[in-house]
């Protein structure tokens, strides 16, 4: 099944000290953990199918009130209608602990779509497994802790003892034709040659056994990863990658990274793991999750559409509805400024912006988030505004066409500016509302009342 098992595998035996290694030297505690330098350049090596997973009913369901059922069969709807097909949103995991959950699984099963496909997470107990063998399901995650803090603090166990554990659970899931996705915990402060290394080898020969997958989530649990080269393990995201694949031969297709937001590195820590080997990205809806939160979701489909220069079939005009619903839903509130879904992110208020907006729209606009995303670009309008941006609010409030367009330089606008200029001098300090400029405009511009009111936004 494995055929890129490495010959040299066997150079790295587990090290089962009886004294956990901390790194107490990247991580002091007292201090903000560091970044060491041994200057070793790995090669980019992105694979050529690359994809992203879901766990936002897993583990960003963990930072945030239980979903309901409903919640979770819609959100469900809505991954199946943004991926559209496209396999691009490959999977997405659940957990199966209580009966409101098997439930949710049950009816998400149900609706028999292809993608995401549904996988669930277990901790590495065979009662957990004795659930994903009774819902049905093909693969699970299973938690492997593998940093000393992990296997000495939180297990209680030797090195030794966890491989052991670990290595049960696993077979015992192949033994049941389930594929396991072993979730190496706290992997960026774990003994990489000392421990994950010897793990993994274990592991992809227990895959050769029963001719399997084995699949490996490298989770970087604390957002301590480093995506540059040039840096020493354990936070390299290169070294760890390249050791993946070359030291123990797991093939891209079966490596999967999962990052957290501590040190705002997630999407560019995940996009790095995909050019150095891993083909999986793991996120969740709009980043939620733990502390600071997982990978966005919406990020990564935007980063992929630039690695690969397309997005096949995904559909971006859903993640607006998907927003929507989901802080209507779950009283979430999505900071107005989050590129792509927050409710300002492509919106502008300084004169000079807008100014350019007025001369050109791609001047202050990446891509055409109207056509691309359902999202038109917006001028807010403030003390700051000017002429230009009184006049980009019209044009893209209405979306005029080119012919019938604005200028600045329109002597009806003149008016309006006083009016703005007015209320600011009163010790206004709130932008105006679309409500209060449209009605303005239509004193002024009684045309637009009377030919564009139906395109307004």
């Amino acid at each position: 099944m494995n055929k890129n098992l490495s010959k040299k595998s066997n150079l790295y035996n587990l090290m089962d000290c009886t004294k956990p290694n901390y790194f107490k030297e990247i991580f002091p505690y007292s201090e903000i953990p560091k970044v060491t330098f041994n200057n070793i350049n790995y090669p980019m090596n992105i694979p050529e199918d690359i994809w992203i997973t879901d766990t936002t009913f897993r583990d960003g369901q963990q930072s945030l009130s239980s979903f309901t059922v409903e919640q979770i069969t819609t959100l469900y709807d809505y991954l199946h209608k943004l991926d559209n097909k496209s396999g691009i949103i490959r999977q997405t995991e659940f957990f199966l602990y209580s009966k409101k959950d098997q439930m949710a699984v049950s009816k998400c099963m149900e609706k028999g779509y292809k993608f995401p496909q549904i996988t669930s997470w277990i901790r590495a107990k065979k009662e957990d497994l004795n659930l994903v063998k009774e819902m049905g399901i093909k693969e699970t995650g299973m938690l492997m802790s593998c940093s000393d803090y992990h296997i000495f603090k939180k297990l209680k166990v030797t090195r030794a003892k966890a491989i052991q554990m670990y290595l049960d659970i696993a077979e015992k899931a192949l033994e049941n034709d389930i594929i396991p996705r072993c979730h190496l915990e706290d992997i960026t402060r774990a003994d990489f040659y000392g421990f994950v290394v010897p793990l993994v080898n274990k592991l992809m020969e227990l895959s050769s056994k029963h001719n399997m997958k084995v699949k490996i989530r490298a989770c970087d649990t604390l957002g301590l990863g480093i995506s540059y080269s040039g840096v020493e393990l354990p936070r390299s995201i290169p070294a760890i990658m390249y050791g993946l694949k070359n030291e123990c031969g797991v093939p891209s297709e079966w490596i999967e990274w999962h990052g957290h937001n501590d040190f705002y590195s997630v999407v560019t820590n995940s996009v790095s793991a995909w050019v150095y080997g891993a083909s999986s990205i793991n996120t969740t809806l709009f980043g939620i999750g733990e502390r600071t939160g997982n990978c966005p979701l919406e990020a990564m489909l935007i980063e992929y559409a630039q690695i690969k220069g397309n997005l096949r079939n995904v559909d971006l005009r859903v993640l607006p509805e998907i927003a929507k619903y989901f802080q209507k839903e779950t009283n979430y509130k999505i900071h107005p400024q989050t590129p792509f879904v927050g409710s300002e992110f492509n919106v502008t208020k300084a004169g000079i912006h807008a100014d350019g907006i007025l001369k050109d729209v791609e001047i202050y606009n990446a891509f055409d988030t109207d056509k691309i995303l359902n999202r038109p670009i917006v001028v807010a309008v403030n003390q700051y505004s000017g002429l230009a941006g009184i006049a980009a609010w019209i044009n893209t409030y209405f979306e005029l066409e080119e012919v019938n367009k604005i200028s600045k330089n329109d002597s009806r606008i003149n008016p309006i500016k006083k009016w703005i200029d007015e209320q600011y001098l009163r010790g206004r300090t709130t932008v105006i509302s679309n409500d209060e400029l449209k009605k303005i405009v239509f004193t002024y511009f009684p045309d637009i009342m009377k030919t564009n009111e139906s395109k307004a936004i």
